[in-house]
Protein backbone atom coordinates (compact mmCIF):
# COMPACT_ATOMS: atom_id res chain seq x y z
CA UNK A 1 0.00 0.00 0.00
CA UNK A 2 1.35 3.07 -0.79
CA UNK A 3 0.59 7.12 0.13
CA UNK A 4 -2.53 7.92 -2.40
CA UNK A 5 -2.02 11.87 -1.54
CA UNK A 6 -2.63 14.16 -4.91
CA UNK A 7 1.07 14.84 -6.10
CA UNK A 8 0.99 18.42 -5.44
CA UNK A 9 3.20 21.15 -7.43
CA UNK A 10 4.60 23.18 -4.92
CA UNK A 11 6.31 26.35 -5.90
CA UNK A 12 9.82 26.75 -6.04
CA UNK A 13 10.22 28.87 -2.64
CA UNK A 14 10.90 26.14 -0.30
CA UNK A 15 14.21 26.51 2.30
CA UNK A 16 17.59 25.40 0.32
CA UNK A 17 15.75 25.88 -2.59
CA UNK A 18 16.75 29.00 -5.30
CA UNK A 19 14.31 31.77 -5.39
CA UNK A 20 14.37 34.12 -8.86
CA UNK A 21 17.37 35.73 -9.44
CA UNK A 22 18.90 34.22 -6.46
CA UNK A 23 17.12 37.03 -3.95
CA UNK A 24 17.02 36.05 -0.34
CA UNK A 25 13.16 34.23 0.26
CA UNK A 26 10.77 35.45 3.17
CA UNK A 27 10.79 32.53 5.90
CA UNK A 28 7.09 32.24 5.29
CA UNK A 29 7.24 33.02 1.48
CA UNK A 30 6.75 29.41 1.19
CA UNK A 31 3.69 28.46 3.55
CA UNK A 32 1.92 31.29 2.09
CA UNK A 33 2.25 30.43 -1.54
CA UNK A 34 1.44 26.85 -0.65
CA UNK A 35 -1.56 27.62 1.54
CA UNK A 36 -4.06 27.69 -1.48
CA UNK A 37 -2.92 24.28 -2.43
CA UNK A 38 -3.53 22.52 0.91
CA UNK A 39 -6.89 21.62 0.63
CA UNK A 40 -7.48 20.19 -3.07
CA UNK A 41 -10.71 18.90 -3.90
CA UNK A 42 -10.27 14.79 -4.02
CA UNK A 43 -11.58 13.21 -7.51
CA UNK A 44 -14.20 11.11 -6.46
CA UNK A 45 -16.02 8.06 -9.05
CA UNK A 46 -19.61 7.64 -8.49
CA UNK A 47 -20.83 5.55 -6.58
CA UNK A 48 -19.23 6.04 -3.27
CA UNK A 49 -20.39 5.63 0.29
CA UNK A 50 -18.43 8.60 2.99
CA UNK A 51 -18.41 8.43 6.17
CA UNK A 52 -17.36 11.72 7.86
CA UNK A 53 -16.70 12.49 11.28
CA UNK A 54 -15.78 15.47 13.50
CA UNK A 55 -14.38 15.59 16.50
CA UNK A 56 -13.77 18.42 19.44
CA UNK A 57 -9.81 18.54 20.26
CA UNK A 58 -8.43 20.62 22.47
CA UNK A 59 -4.12 21.38 21.65
CA UNK A 60 -3.36 18.08 23.86
CA UNK A 61 -5.39 15.80 22.48
CA UNK A 62 -4.75 16.95 19.02
CA UNK A 63 -0.94 16.63 19.41
CA UNK A 64 -1.56 12.74 20.70
CA UNK A 65 -4.29 12.03 17.54
CA UNK A 66 -1.23 13.06 15.70
CA UNK A 67 0.97 10.86 17.30
CA UNK A 68 -1.42 7.92 16.71
CA UNK A 69 -2.35 8.48 13.20
CA UNK A 70 1.62 8.93 12.28
CA UNK A 71 2.08 5.49 14.25
CA UNK A 72 -0.84 3.94 12.40
CA UNK A 73 0.81 5.09 8.86
CA UNK A 74 3.95 3.63 9.92
CA UNK A 75 2.23 0.47 10.44
CA UNK A 76 0.55 0.22 7.56
CA UNK A 77 4.18 1.13 5.66
CA UNK A 78 3.17 4.90 4.66
CA UNK A 79 5.02 8.27 5.93
CA UNK A 80 2.62 9.89 8.39
CA UNK A 81 1.63 14.00 8.56
CA UNK A 82 4.07 15.83 8.66
CA UNK A 83 4.51 18.55 11.96
CA UNK A 84 3.17 21.23 9.87
CA UNK A 85 0.03 19.61 8.04
CA UNK A 86 -2.92 19.80 8.90
CA UNK A 87 -4.60 18.00 6.33
CA UNK A 88 -3.32 14.33 5.24
CA UNK A 89 -4.97 11.87 2.97
CA UNK A 90 -3.93 7.68 2.62
CA UNK A 91 -4.86 4.68 0.70
CA UNK A 92 -6.20 1.57 2.88
CA UNK A 93 -6.84 -1.02 0.42
CA UNK A 94 -10.23 -0.27 -1.29
CA UNK A 95 -10.86 2.58 1.13
CA UNK A 96 -9.55 6.40 1.81
CA UNK A 97 -8.97 7.86 4.79
CA UNK A 98 -8.45 11.93 4.76
CA UNK A 99 -7.72 13.50 8.07
CA UNK A 100 -7.80 17.28 8.90
CA UNK A 101 -7.16 19.23 12.02
CA UNK A 102 -8.51 22.55 12.66
CA UNK A 103 -8.29 24.56 15.48
CA UNK A 104 -10.99 23.27 17.72
CA UNK A 105 -11.96 19.71 15.52
CA UNK A 106 -10.27 17.13 13.50
CA UNK A 107 -12.38 14.76 11.11
CA UNK A 108 -11.80 11.69 9.90
CA UNK A 109 -13.66 11.41 6.39
CA UNK A 110 -13.51 7.34 5.57
CA UNK A 111 -14.68 6.78 1.10
CA UNK A 112 -15.55 3.82 0.93
CA UNK A 113 -16.07 1.69 -2.60
CA UNK A 114 -19.82 1.31 -3.10
CA UNK A 115 -21.64 -1.19 -6.22
CA UNK A 116 -23.67 0.56 -8.75
CA UNK A 117 -26.84 -1.23 -7.57
CA UNK A 118 -26.97 -0.25 -3.96
CA UNK A 119 -29.94 1.14 -2.53
CA UNK A 120 -29.60 4.03 -0.91
CA UNK A 121 -27.87 3.59 2.51
CA UNK A 122 -27.33 0.33 2.50
CA UNK A 123 -25.93 -1.51 4.09
CA UNK A 124 -26.56 0.60 7.19
CA UNK A 125 -23.64 2.12 8.41
CA UNK A 126 -23.40 0.75 11.55
CA UNK A 127 -22.22 -1.95 9.58
CA UNK A 128 -19.73 -0.18 7.93
CA UNK A 129 -18.66 1.43 11.35
CA UNK A 130 -16.99 -1.30 13.19
CA UNK A 131 -14.54 -1.92 9.85
CA UNK A 132 -13.72 1.76 10.20
CA UNK A 133 -12.45 1.57 14.04
CA UNK A 134 -9.12 1.34 13.53
CA UNK A 135 -7.63 5.10 15.04
CA UNK A 136 -9.20 5.37 18.35
CA UNK A 137 -11.33 8.83 18.34
CA UNK A 138 -9.42 11.88 19.41
CA UNK A 139 -12.09 13.81 21.49
CA UNK A 140 -16.12 14.12 21.92
CA UNK A 141 -17.61 13.19 18.61
CA UNK A 142 -19.78 15.99 17.64
CA UNK A 143 -20.64 15.33 13.39
CA UNK A 144 -21.07 11.75 12.05
CA UNK A 145 -22.32 12.16 8.47
CA UNK A 146 -23.44 8.88 6.18
CA UNK A 147 -23.33 10.29 2.29
CA UNK A 148 -23.52 7.73 -0.35
CA UNK A 149 -23.44 9.67 -3.54
CA UNK A 150 -25.10 7.22 -6.44
CA UNK A 151 -25.54 7.65 -10.41
CA UNK A 152 -28.82 8.87 -11.46
CA UNK A 153 -31.11 5.99 -13.26
CA UNK A 154 -34.25 5.36 -15.27
CA UNK A 155 -36.85 5.47 -13.63
CA UNK A 156 -35.40 8.33 -11.61
CA UNK A 157 -34.01 7.17 -8.29
CA UNK A 158 -36.70 8.34 -5.21
CA UNK A 159 -35.28 10.22 -2.66
CA UNK A 160 -38.34 11.19 -0.36
CA UNK A 161 -38.76 7.78 1.15
CA UNK A 162 -34.96 7.94 2.62
CA UNK A 163 -35.74 10.77 4.95
CA UNK A 164 -38.67 12.01 6.78
CA UNK A 165 -40.41 14.43 4.82
CA UNK A 166 -41.25 17.32 7.47
CA UNK A 167 -37.39 18.14 7.11
CA UNK A 168 -36.74 17.26 3.74
CA UNK A 169 -34.48 19.80 1.84
CA UNK A 170 -33.36 18.64 -1.25
CA UNK A 171 -31.98 21.11 -3.69
CA UNK A 172 -29.94 20.96 -7.01
CA UNK A 173 -25.99 22.34 -7.88
CA UNK A 174 -25.72 25.22 -10.11
CA UNK A 175 -25.76 23.41 -13.15
CA UNK A 176 -28.41 21.02 -12.47
CA UNK A 177 -26.38 18.35 -12.60
CA UNK A 178 -26.90 16.80 -8.99
CA UNK A 179 -28.99 16.70 -6.84
CA UNK A 180 -28.93 16.32 -2.43
CA UNK A 181 -30.90 15.53 -0.04
CA UNK A 182 -31.37 15.31 3.73
CA UNK A 183 -33.52 15.75 6.61
CA UNK A 184 -30.31 16.96 8.75
CA UNK A 185 -31.78 14.15 11.42
CA UNK A 186 -29.89 11.61 13.12
CA UNK A 187 -30.72 8.41 11.78
CA UNK A 188 -30.57 4.70 14.35
CA UNK A 189 -26.99 4.38 13.94
CA UNK A 190 -26.60 8.06 14.84
CA UNK A 191 -25.35 9.39 11.54
CA UNK A 192 -26.72 12.02 9.98
CA UNK A 193 -27.72 10.90 6.42
CA UNK A 194 -27.19 13.12 2.93
CA UNK A 195 -27.68 11.59 -0.64
CA UNK A 196 -26.28 12.96 -3.68
CA UNK A 197 -27.24 11.54 -7.11
CA UNK A 198 -25.31 12.29 -9.59
CA UNK A 199 -26.76 13.16 -12.89
CA UNK A 200 -23.73 13.80 -15.09
CA UNK A 201 -20.79 15.08 -13.04
CA UNK A 202 -16.94 14.53 -13.46
CA UNK A 203 -14.65 12.93 -11.01
CA UNK A 204 -13.47 16.50 -9.68
CA UNK A 205 -16.33 18.06 -9.48
CA UNK A 206 -18.31 15.39 -7.89
CA UNK A 207 -15.00 15.80 -5.25
CA UNK A 208 -15.63 19.19 -4.79
CA UNK A 209 -19.63 19.16 -4.62
CA UNK A 210 -19.25 16.05 -1.68
CA UNK A 211 -16.57 18.19 -0.06
CA UNK A 212 -18.42 21.29 0.27
CA UNK A 213 -21.37 19.13 1.49
CA UNK A 214 -19.80 17.55 4.21
CA UNK A 215 -18.32 20.77 5.51
CA UNK A 216 -22.20 22.83 5.11
CA UNK A 217 -22.68 19.55 7.96
CA UNK A 218 -19.72 19.81 9.79
CA UNK A 219 -19.88 24.07 10.25
CA UNK A 220 -23.60 24.03 10.73
CA UNK A 221 -23.15 21.68 14.00
CA UNK A 222 -20.43 23.63 15.35
CA UNK A 223 -21.90 26.99 14.59
CA UNK A 224 -25.14 25.76 16.81
CA UNK A 225 -22.21 24.62 19.69
CA UNK A 226 -23.46 28.53 21.36
CA UNK A 227 -27.03 27.76 21.43
CA UNK A 228 -26.72 25.87 25.20
CA UNK A 229 -24.08 28.17 26.15
CA UNK A 230 -26.56 31.06 24.95
CA UNK A 231 -29.51 29.37 26.85
CA UNK A 232 -27.54 28.82 29.87
CA UNK A 233 -26.28 32.44 30.26
CA UNK A 234 -29.44 34.14 29.96
CA UNK A 235 -31.27 33.27 32.83
CA UNK A 236 -27.84 34.54 34.73
CA UNK A 237 -28.50 37.79 32.35
CA UNK A 238 -31.61 38.54 33.43
CA UNK A 239 -31.37 38.30 36.94
CA UNK A 240 -28.31 40.42 36.93
CA UNK A 241 -30.55 43.29 34.63
CA UNK A 242 -33.23 43.39 37.38
CA UNK A 243 -31.03 43.55 40.17
CA UNK A 244 -28.87 46.31 38.31
CA UNK A 245 -32.46 48.06 38.08
CA UNK A 246 -33.17 47.67 41.75
CA UNK A 247 -29.97 49.26 42.99
CA UNK A 248 -29.96 51.93 40.52
CA UNK A 249 -33.72 52.66 41.56
CA UNK A 250 -31.53 52.29 45.26
CA UNK A 251 -28.78 55.15 44.70
CA UNK A 252 -31.34 57.43 44.09
CA UNK A 253 -32.45 57.49 48.20
CA UNK A 254 -29.28 56.51 49.28
CA UNK A 255 -27.41 59.78 50.89
CA UNK A 256 -24.77 58.32 53.36
CA UNK A 257 -21.64 56.96 53.02
CA UNK A 258 -22.31 53.38 54.04
CA UNK A 259 -25.13 52.52 51.97
CA UNK A 260 -23.41 54.33 48.81
CA UNK A 261 -20.32 51.67 50.04
CA UNK A 262 -22.86 48.83 50.09
CA UNK A 263 -24.35 49.21 46.58
CA UNK A 264 -21.01 50.08 45.36
CA UNK A 265 -19.66 46.38 46.87
CA UNK A 266 -22.99 45.28 45.25
CA UNK A 267 -22.62 46.52 41.72
CA UNK A 268 -18.94 45.09 41.95
CA UNK A 269 -20.22 42.21 43.01
CA UNK A 270 -22.72 42.16 39.80
CA UNK A 271 -20.26 42.99 37.45
CA UNK A 272 -17.66 40.09 38.28
CA UNK A 273 -20.79 37.71 37.89
CA UNK A 274 -21.26 38.83 34.21
CA UNK A 275 -17.52 39.06 33.35
CA UNK A 276 -17.09 35.67 34.47
CA UNK A 277 -19.40 34.59 31.67
CA UNK A 278 -18.80 36.64 29.48
CA UNK A 279 -15.25 35.36 29.22
CA UNK A 280 -16.51 32.09 29.45
CA UNK A 281 -18.42 32.55 26.30
CA UNK A 282 -16.44 35.24 24.05
CA UNK A 283 -14.55 32.77 21.97
CA UNK A 284 -18.05 30.05 21.43
CA UNK A 285 -20.02 32.95 20.48
CA UNK A 286 -16.90 34.11 18.01
CA UNK A 287 -16.61 30.62 16.64
CA UNK A 288 -20.20 30.55 16.04
CA UNK A 289 -20.60 33.71 13.60
CA UNK A 290 -17.33 32.36 11.78
CA UNK A 291 -19.05 29.12 11.72
CA UNK A 292 -22.07 30.48 10.34
CA UNK A 293 -20.52 32.51 7.83
CA UNK A 294 -18.58 29.39 6.48
CA UNK A 295 -21.54 27.22 6.14
CA UNK A 296 -23.23 30.29 4.10
CA UNK A 297 -20.54 30.83 1.64
CA UNK A 298 -20.24 26.62 0.85
CA UNK A 299 -24.10 27.01 0.28
CA UNK A 300 -23.36 30.34 -2.06
CA UNK A 301 -20.38 28.27 -3.92
CA UNK A 302 -22.90 25.57 -4.83
CA UNK A 303 -25.11 27.57 -6.28
CA UNK A 304 -28.65 25.70 -5.09
CA UNK A 305 -31.00 25.48 -7.64
CA UNK A 306 -34.53 25.05 -6.12
CA UNK A 307 -36.69 21.51 -6.39
CA UNK A 308 -39.98 22.46 -6.97
CA UNK A 309 -42.59 22.03 -3.38
CA UNK A 310 -39.44 21.20 -1.18
CA UNK A 311 -37.11 23.79 0.60
CA UNK A 312 -33.32 24.11 -0.63
CA UNK A 313 -30.49 23.84 2.00
CA UNK A 314 -29.67 27.64 1.86
CA UNK A 315 -33.77 28.34 2.86
CA UNK A 316 -34.25 25.11 5.07
CA UNK A 317 -31.63 26.24 7.18
CA UNK A 318 -31.92 29.93 7.30
CA UNK A 319 -35.43 29.08 8.50
CA UNK A 320 -34.45 26.96 11.39
CA UNK A 321 -31.07 28.28 12.34
CA UNK A 322 -31.78 32.03 12.23
CA UNK A 323 -33.44 32.32 15.73
CA UNK A 324 -30.24 30.42 17.11
CA UNK A 325 -27.75 32.75 15.45
CA UNK A 326 -30.40 35.68 16.60
CA UNK A 327 -30.29 33.96 20.22
CA UNK A 328 -26.65 34.03 20.63
CA UNK A 329 -26.53 37.27 18.70
CA UNK A 330 -28.49 38.90 21.63
CA UNK A 331 -27.09 37.29 24.40
CA UNK A 332 -23.73 38.74 23.15
CA UNK A 333 -25.00 41.92 22.88
CA UNK A 334 -26.82 42.25 25.89
CA UNK A 335 -23.77 41.00 27.83
CA UNK A 336 -22.12 44.22 26.43
CA UNK A 337 -24.99 46.78 27.09
CA UNK A 338 -25.03 45.19 30.58
CA UNK A 339 -20.89 45.39 31.20
CA UNK A 340 -21.68 49.15 30.03
CA UNK A 341 -24.25 49.74 32.09
CA UNK A 342 -22.57 48.41 35.30
CA UNK A 343 -19.48 50.15 34.74
CA UNK A 344 -20.95 53.09 34.22
CA UNK A 345 -23.51 53.37 37.49
CA UNK A 346 -20.22 51.46 39.69
CA UNK A 347 -18.67 54.79 38.47
CA UNK A 348 -21.10 56.95 39.49
CA UNK A 349 -21.09 55.33 43.06
CA UNK A 350 -17.34 55.74 43.10
CA UNK A 351 -17.91 59.48 42.38
CA UNK A 352 -20.54 59.82 44.86
CA UNK A 353 -18.26 58.05 47.57
CA UNK A 354 -15.42 60.28 46.82
CA UNK A 355 -17.18 63.44 47.15
CA UNK A 356 -18.37 61.83 50.59
CA UNK A 357 -14.95 61.43 51.62
CA UNK A 358 -13.95 64.65 50.59
CA UNK A 359 -16.34 66.13 52.83
CA UNK A 360 -15.66 64.53 55.42
CA UNK A 361 -11.76 65.24 54.68
CA UNK A 362 -12.50 68.56 54.79
CA UNK A 363 -14.19 68.32 58.15
CA UNK A 364 -11.78 66.28 59.22
CA UNK A 365 -8.72 69.61 58.17
CA UNK A 366 -11.18 72.25 59.40
CA UNK A 367 -11.33 70.42 63.11
CA UNK A 368 -7.40 69.77 62.72
CA UNK A 369 -7.44 73.36 61.95
CA UNK A 370 -9.31 74.45 65.10
CA UNK A 371 -7.05 72.08 67.16
CA UNK A 372 -3.96 73.55 65.73
CA UNK A 373 -5.03 76.96 66.38
CA UNK A 374 -6.11 76.13 70.37
CA UNK A 375 -2.18 74.37 70.70
CA UNK A 376 -0.47 77.47 69.29
CA UNK A 377 -2.73 79.66 71.80
CA UNK A 378 -1.63 77.23 74.31
CA UNK A 379 1.85 77.21 73.38
CA UNK A 380 1.74 81.16 73.30
CA UNK A 381 0.61 81.15 77.06
CA UNK A 382 3.25 78.20 78.16
CA UNK A 383 5.73 80.16 76.52
CA UNK A 384 4.56 83.59 78.33
CA UNK A 385 4.24 81.78 81.62
CA UNK A 386 7.83 80.14 81.29
CA UNK A 387 9.27 83.07 80.90
CA UNK A 388 8.38 84.41 84.28
CA UNK A 389 9.02 81.83 85.69
CA UNK A 390 12.53 81.91 84.68
CA UNK A 391 12.73 85.38 85.12
CA UNK A 392 11.14 85.29 88.59
CA UNK A 393 13.87 82.50 88.94
CA UNK A 394 16.71 84.08 87.61
CA UNK A 395 15.80 87.35 89.14
CA UNK A 396 15.89 85.65 92.61
CA UNK A 397 19.67 84.19 91.70
CA UNK A 398 20.43 87.84 90.87
CA UNK A 399 18.76 88.96 94.45
CA UNK A 400 21.25 86.93 96.23
CA UNK A 401 24.43 88.61 94.52
CA UNK A 402 23.20 92.13 95.09
CA UNK A 403 22.27 91.03 98.83
CA UNK A 404 25.66 89.69 99.54
CA UNK A 405 27.83 92.35 98.00
CA UNK A 406 25.53 94.87 99.86
CA UNK A 407 26.50 93.04 103.13
CA UNK A 408 30.34 93.14 101.80
CA UNK A 409 29.99 97.00 101.76
CA UNK A 410 30.81 96.96 98.32
CA UNK A 411 27.58 98.03 97.17
CA UNK A 412 27.07 101.93 98.33
CA UNK A 413 22.85 101.70 97.56
CA UNK A 414 20.23 99.29 98.80
CA UNK A 415 20.01 96.27 96.22
CA UNK A 416 16.71 96.48 96.30
CA UNK A 417 17.26 98.96 93.77
CA UNK A 418 19.61 97.29 91.96
CA UNK A 419 17.03 93.76 91.81
CA UNK A 420 14.32 96.06 90.62
CA UNK A 421 16.24 97.28 87.50
CA UNK A 422 17.48 93.95 86.93
CA UNK A 423 13.84 92.36 86.20
CA UNK A 424 13.33 93.70 83.03
CA UNK A 425 16.46 93.09 81.74
CA UNK A 426 16.22 89.28 82.44
CA UNK A 427 12.47 89.28 81.10
CA UNK A 428 13.21 90.63 77.79
CA UNK A 429 16.27 88.65 77.76
CA UNK A 430 14.80 85.32 78.36
CA UNK A 431 11.94 86.46 75.96
CA UNK A 432 13.99 87.28 72.77
CA UNK A 433 16.30 83.33 74.01
CA UNK A 434 12.64 82.13 73.68
CA UNK A 435 11.56 83.26 70.61
CA UNK A 436 14.74 83.00 68.72
CA UNK A 437 14.76 79.19 69.97
CA UNK A 438 11.69 78.40 68.39
CA UNK A 439 12.40 80.33 65.24
CA UNK A 440 15.33 77.65 64.97
CA UNK A 441 13.20 74.66 65.68
CA UNK A 442 10.53 76.21 62.66
CA UNK A 443 13.16 76.45 59.89
CA UNK A 444 14.91 73.06 60.82
CA UNK A 445 10.91 71.79 60.66
CA UNK A 446 10.44 73.68 56.92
Amino acid sequence: MSDSRPNIERPDTEPGKATPLDLVAHPLRAAILNEVHARPFAPLATPKRILHFGFLTDEVSAREDRQRLADFCARQGNPGPQPSEKHFRIQLGTASLRWEQHSEFTTYTWDIVAQAGDAPFSPEAGALQSQLQMLPPPGPLLVAVDLHILPQTEPPLAIEPHFHRPSLAIAENADGRATYATDFRIDDSGFVRILVVDGGLDRERAGALVQRILEVETYRTLALLALPEAQRLSPSIAKIERRLAEVTNAMRKANDLASNHHLLDELTGLAADLEAGAAASVYRFGATRAYHEIMRQRLQTIGERKTPGISTWTSFLARRMTPAMRTCATIESRQAALSLKLSRAADLLRTRVNVELEKQNQELLKSMNARTRMQLRLQTTVEGLSVAAITYYVVGLFGYVAKAVHEAHLLPFDPAYMIASFIPVAALSIWLTVRRIRQHHMQHEE
